[in-house]
């Protein structure tokens, strides 16, 4: 029986968010989405159910609007840094989603990493 692409993708969406919840209770989630034309990603509080912090390639302060490549990822996850520490969040958990950690996912995990976010 053959899946399709998103059916796949939505098991391992699920598959990896339950294993993160079950080893970093109380951390918040830094969770990834990556589309075709654009890149976001935020801070999530799943105890209050609260967004702390998020930055996209949507946002004109970037310089990046509508580009989805590794140069607007690293921007994005120096951005997400930065307002995580506004947020007074020193260390979260990376949902990396669906999406495999390679190119793109992984430089927005290293930006946010040089930024100073422990993930």
């Amino acid at each position: 029986m053959a899946n399709s692409k998103r059916t796949l993708f939505l098991k391992r969406r699920l598959r990896v968010r339950n294993k993160l919840r079950k080893v970093n209770a109380g951390r918040p989630r830094l969770s990834v989405h990556r589309s075709n034309k654009n890149i976001s990603v935020q801070l999530i509080d799943d105890v209050n159910g609260v967004t702390l912090a998020a930055a996209s390639t949507l946002e004109k302060d970037l310089g990046v609007v509508g580009k989805n490549n590794i140069e607007a990822a690293t921007k994005v996850g120096a951005a997400i840094a930065e307002r995580a520490k506004k947020a007074g969040v020193e260390e979260a958990y990376f949902d990396r989603g669906g999406f495999l950690f390679h190119g793109k996912v992984k430089a927005v995990a290293d930006a946010a990493r040089e930024g100073g976010l422990k993930i």
